[in-house]
């Protein structure tokens, strides 16, 4: 079964609310949209979710690496030849999100073409995975009010706070107002997308040390590199690498250098492929993984839970998987439901993504197609 066409649709849903972070602000999802079509009508389909502020890629740059350098390679491949298909997107650096895109709708092709779910195809592990959810930039009683009504409507219990603002107040006082307001059997920890210096969240550390955080995730710039990892040394709590280890190479050179000590798995960034790889080196140099989450949609959430659930140590923590509820509408035909704080896998041939046409109609911006001769 051979790669005949690739598809890359352009849409734009908006937010209910901009969404702020110390590495920037978004108020609508201008994703891309990937479709792998195979010789037999087998279609993979998979979301990728462009971060400029971040990985230096966007919308545009999305279609433009898939349909000019990707889909002429990849065209007329077997999509079983996995290796194959790595290597045509190893050949071009960065690009990340493009790349994990294909490869998840490869994946998708593939279970569907074998009559599996991917989930199981991956590892199998269990199906469905608790659920972690965001609190961005906001007043600290806003953010508890935020906490309790998605703890009340939801059944979470995992919070991730995002942090990296200055003055440092106002994020410790962000702390103790929700620990004190959601009690000690909620999980909080921290993500300042790279927003403070090294000794800046050591103070935050300091100040918020007995509030028992789980987690600081990229609390500075990697290129930090001496007092980076006088923070991982002297940090209570592990120092997760996340937009420092997009790749299996990046993680390695973040876990040996001794820049973090946990590692944050996104499939929108690595694929299904590359997060195993990423997988395989934290289980075996003993570093604990967290599932990540790019502001995904439905689809993207639904991705992200296919491959956290198929193993153990992704699916021993919450996953980040509820951004997809800050959107006002979504392309997912049949919706995820998060109940009783967990997200379920699709027991269904390959990811189980199908798209409700009509809305994709609705959002879409242009429409490419590369088509084999």
């Amino acid at each position: 079964m051979r790669i005949q066409r690739i598809e890359t649709i352009p849409y734009a849903i908006p937010y209910n609310r901009p969404l702020r972070f110390a590495s920037g602000e978004v108020h609508t999802a201008d994703h891309v949209l990937v479709r792998v079509h195979t010789d037999e009508g087998v279609i993979g389909t998979a979301d990728a979710p462009p971060r400029p502020y971040t990985y230096g890629e966007t919308q545009k740059s999305i279609v433009a690496i898939v349909q000019d350098i990707f889909a002429p390679q990849l065209i007329g491949l077997d999509i079983m030849d996995r290796a194959k298909i790595r290597q045509v997107l190893d050949r071009t650096i960065h690009n990340q999100v493009a790349k994990g895109a294909l490869d998840i709708a490869v994946w998708d092709a593939i279970g569907q073409a074998l009559g599996a779910p991917v989930h199981k195809l991956l590892g199998g592990f269990t199906d469905s995975m608790r659920v972690s959810h965001m609190l961005g930039f906001k007043p600290a009683q806003e953010l508890l009010d935020e906490a309790l009504r998605f703890g009340e409507q939801y059944g979470i219990t995992t919070f991730k706070l995002k942090v990296g603002r200055r003055p440092l107040a106002l994020d410790i006082e962000a702390c103790r107002v929700l620990r004190e307001g959601l009690g000690q059997d909620v999980e909080i920890y921290l993500d300042a997308n790279r927003g403070w210096t090294a000794n800046e969240a050591m103070e935050v550390l300091r100040q918020t040390d007995g509030l028992g955080l789980s987690l600081l995730e990229e609390p500075c710039d990697a290129k930090e590199a001496m007092s980076r990892r006088r923070l991982v040394e002297h940090s209570p709590i592990p120092v997760v690498a996340d937009e420092s280890a997009a790749t299996a190479g990046d993680a390695s050179r973040e876990l040996l250098s001794g820049g973090a000590n946990a590692i944050c798995i996104k499939t929108a960034r690595s694929g299904f492929t590359e997060a195993t790889e990423i997988l395989g080196l934290c289980t075996g140099l003993g570093v604990d993984v967290t599932m990540g989450n790019q502001i995904d949609t439905q689809v993207g959430s639904l991705a992200t839970v296919t491959f956290g659930a198929a193993f153990e140590a992704t699916s021993r923590r919450a996953g980040e998987l509820s951004n997809f509820l800050d959107m006002s509408d979504d392309l997912l035909a049949e919706p995820l439901q998060i109940i009783d704080g967990r997200i379920s896998v699709r027991s269904v041939p390959g990811v189980g993504a199908a798209i409700d046409e009509s809305k994709l109609a609705r959002y879409r911006q242009d429409h490419v197609l590369s088509t084999s001769n």
